[in-house]
Order: structure tokens, then sequence, then C-alpha cells
């Protein structure tokens, strides 16, 4: 039988495995948070252009016959849900948000999984992203209009969607086996 000679391992293979495996476990609050940041600046970014090129002055823009692009004023929350008029009321959206973007930041800290830092990041960054919104103009913008004949969904924005999704990611991740989430086999 052949013997197997085992060389030992280079010191530049060990420093690129070493590099690997820090970058596989680098700190996954900081990705979340960078990813809220990306969702917050394309939320804004879409929102003014939308405000200040598409909408000046405010008019339907038709993309397809089931797709338009529109502006409304969403003083409620996503999905023009709990329409408040009053400045109370915003003010009283501005801290729900701000209490359960704390929450999710908490629970982003002990993150372990992937799935939940990148659900935690997207949900962080659209609340942001519609705060901002609430804040600046008093209202949150949306814009986003999608239809089949006269039955329209609620116009939402970029910050809606990553709510979504983020939200879905979540309820995901609490289904897949071994998730942090998901019920012990046999408990019932």
């Amino acid at each position: 039988m052949p013997s197997v000679i085992l060389k030992p391992a280079r010191r530049e293979d060990v420093s690129r495995q070493e590099q690997k495996i820090a970058a596989q476990n680098a700190n996954p609050p900081v990705w979340g948070m960078l990813l809220a940041l990306m969702v917050v600046a394309f939320d804004q970014a879409t929102k003014w252009w939308v405000l200040l090129v598409l909408m000046n002055p405010p008019k339907p823009v038709y993309v397809a016959p089931f797709f338009n692009l529109v502006l409304v004023w969403n003083q409620g929350i996503s999905f023009g849900l709990f329409q408040t008029g009053s400045v109370a009321g915003k003010w009283f959206l501005v801290a729900i948000a701000t209490g359960i973007c704390t929450g999710l930041l908490v629970w982003l800290r002990r993150a372990e999984n992937r799935r939940v830092v990148v659900a935690i990041g997207l949900i962080v960054g659209g609340a942001i992203g519609n705060v901002i919104d609430r804040l600046v103009h008093g209202a949150v913008v949306d814009f986003v209009d999608w239809h089949i004949a006269d039955h329209h969904w609620p116009a939402f924005n970029g910050a809606d969607s990553a709510i979504c999704i983020g939200a879905g990611l979540l309820i995901v991740d609490s289904l897949m086996p071994g998730s942090q989430n998901s019920p012990e086999p046999g408990s019932h």
C-alpha cells in the first residue's frame, strides 16, 4: 500500500484560509446595518427623483397596462393603512417605527443567521426611509401603482417593498428546520 506524504501547509495558504473564515464570520450586525443604509439611500433617491423630476408637475405615468407611476402622499402606514390626518398621528407613527427599529437592532446584534440579518436590514432600512419622509414631508411618498383593470393595489414605494421582503424572509426563516425561531421537533 502506498504511503501518503503530507506536506505542511504553506504560510500563504493558511493566511488565505484564515481570511476566508474571517470574512464568513464577519460581524453580522455590520452587514445588516450596511444593508439598511443601502435601502435608505435607494429609497430616498427614488422618492426625490419622483418628486423633483418625474412628478414635476404631478401626473400619472403609464408604464404598462398593469403598472403606473403616480404620486400619493400616504399619512398612514404601509399600503395606505390607518390613514391619519393629524400631527399627533404622524408623531405616533414615527414613535412606533422608531421603537420597532430599536427592537430589531437589538435582535440584529444577536443574529447569527444570514437570512435574519438580511431580513432585519431590509425592515430597518425601509422603516427609516419612511420615517425620514414623515419628518421631512409630513407623509410618506408612495408612487408604485400595480393594477388589474380598475382594481388598484394601494400605491407603495421602495421602503414598503423592503419591509415586506424582510418580513417574508423572517417568516421563511421561522419555518426552516434548525432555525433559531423554528419549533423543536415533537413540541406542540
